[in-house]
This record gives C-alpha cells, sequence and structure tokens, in this order.
C-alpha cells in the first residue's frame, strides 16, 4: 500500500509562519531575554551613571557618564535593581583600595546613590585639620599645582598623594564658607566594616564628614570610566541634536582610577 506524502502549499506556509499569536508570542520571548540579559550585566558587571552635582571636581563634572564595575567589591543587595533583599550581606567581597572612586548608597536612606572618593579604611585612624588630613598619625602629602577657578569661587588646585603612591587633584576653597565647617574632622578610628569616603571638591560635598561612614553592604562598585560628557549649559545626551555643540571632546573615554607614583 503506497502513502501519499501530505505537502502545504506556499500560500499555507506563508499563513503558518506569519501568525500574529505566534509572532506575538517569539517578541514578547525574546523582549523577555534581552531584559534579563541586560539586568544580568547591569547587576553584576557594568553599570552606566551620569554626574549630577560638582561635589567630584576636578576629575568629575556635572553631565560626565561613566560607567562602572559592580564586580570590583563583590555583590550585596545593593548590586540588584531596587535593591532587593535576594543576597545576604556581602557574596565574593574583596576589599576596596584607598583612593578609590567609589559609587554607595547612602546611610541617609539607603537607597540614593552617591559618589565619592574612599580615604578611610576599617581600623584606620582619621583625622582632619585645617584641611590636612591624617591617616593613622600621618599628614597626607600635598602639593599646590595652581590656582583655578569652580563657578564664582576661587580655589586652589592641589595634588594629592596618599601612602600608597596613589595621588590624584582636589580642589580646595581659598575662602572658608562660613556656614560649613569642612576644614576639621575630629579623630575617630574607623570600625570594621565601614569607609571614610571625602568628595574631591572639598568644600561643596556632602560625604562623611556629614553623612557618617559608609557600611561595607552599601558599596555599590568602583568607578572605572567616564564613557562621554556634555556641558549640561549647551546641552544634553537626551536631547541629540544638541550633542556635537555640547560635547566635551577632552573628556572621552576618560580613566577614574587615580595614578601611581
Amino acid at each position: 500500500m503506497l502513502f501519499k506524502k501530505k505537502s502545504y502549499s506556499s500560500a499555507n506556509k506563508f499563513k503558518i509562519n506569519n501568525n500574529p499569536k505566534e509572532k506575538l508570542k517569539k517578541n514578547i520571548v525574546s523582549l523577555f531575554y534581552a531584559v534579563l540579559a541586560a539586568l544580568f550585566i547591569r547587576s553584576f558587571f557594568a553599570e552606566p551613571f551620569s554626574i549630577p552635582s560638582g561635589s567630584m571636581y576636578p576629575n568629575l563634572k556635572v553631565g560626565d557618564y561613566l560607567f562602572v564595575s559592580k564586580y570590583s567589591y563583590g555583590f550585596s543587595k545593593h548590586s540588584l535593581p531596587f535593591s532587593l533583599p535576594i543576597i545576604p550581606d556581602r557574596i565574593f567581597y574583596d576589599e576596596p583600595q584607598r583612593g578609590d572612586i567609589v559609587v554607595f548608597k547612602t546611610p541617609e536612606d539607603n537607597r540614593t546613590d552617591y559618589i565619592k572618593r574612599l580615604i578611610g579604611l576599617p581600623g584606620d585612624k582619621i583625622e582632619i585639620v585645617n584641611n590636612v588630613i591624617s591617616i593613622n598619625g600621618k599628614e597626607i602629602k600635598y602639593d599646590k599645582i595652581s590656582d583655578a577657578k569652580y563657578k564664582y569661587f576661587e580655589v586652589d588646585l592641589i595634588k594629592e598623594t596618599l601612602d600608597n603612591g596613589k595621588h590624584y587633584n582636589v580642589y580646595e576653597f581659598k575662602k572658608s564658607v562660613s556656614f560649613l565647617n569642612t576644614n576639621n574632622y575630629d579623630e575617630i578610628i574607623i570600625p570594621p566594616n565601614y569607609f571614610f569616603v571625602l568628595g574631591d571638591n572639598r568644600d561643596n560635598s556632602q560625604d562623611s564628614r556629614f553623612i557618617g561612614l559608609i557600611p561595607k553592604v552599601n558599596l555599590v562598585g568602583r568607578a572605572e570610566i567616564v564613557c562621554v560628557s556634555f556641558d549640561p549649559e549647551i546641552g544634553s545626551f537626551f536631547k541629540f541634536w544638541t550633542w556635537f555643540s555640547a560635547l566635551r571632546k577632552d573628556r572621552l573615554f576618560i580613566s577614574l582610577r587615580p595614578k601611581s607614583i
């Protein structure tokens, strides 16, 4: 007995391959996997951030767009979107190094992202007297580079060198801000699992002098590189027609790792 092979016309094939429900289902599945992959990369590898304030001048400027490595210090719930409480405490932990620029959740609300420079490690004795930072009884080395200006303020551009040989530039206002005591900080010993951070724009920064020490669990990652920067007085990343005029061409792919001697 012969069996006749069932065949489909090209019209039927066209109809099957273009079933609206099947296409919608495939698109939804593809979108789901794309979102899942993006969330995985954002949570465990790298996350983009933008700079909204001047607390890290001269090294980070308003309008900078940078990448933060999420794996540098291990992972906590703050590595995940919305700080989902899935990861207990911190896993795969690797302690930050003095001088790193770190992103963290402020201990004031455990929700808002801040970016500062890490100065004090657990066990360190920290003190600031007349703008001079002492770590474990030894003063950080300061070298004035030049006079500079931040907005309407006259500032000193200073090279700061840590005991590990890493160095970077900071701003110090020439005249103290009367209502803020940014030049002095009473001696403290940093307890285990906490860090002391400062903004590079020393007289214009909400940092550990005001918000307290940063818990280890609040670390989000290490700032690695400025990819692109737009002058907010001219345009922004979200207005493509202003890109060329607003682009800071001298701030493309700028490393944020401190230099070493």
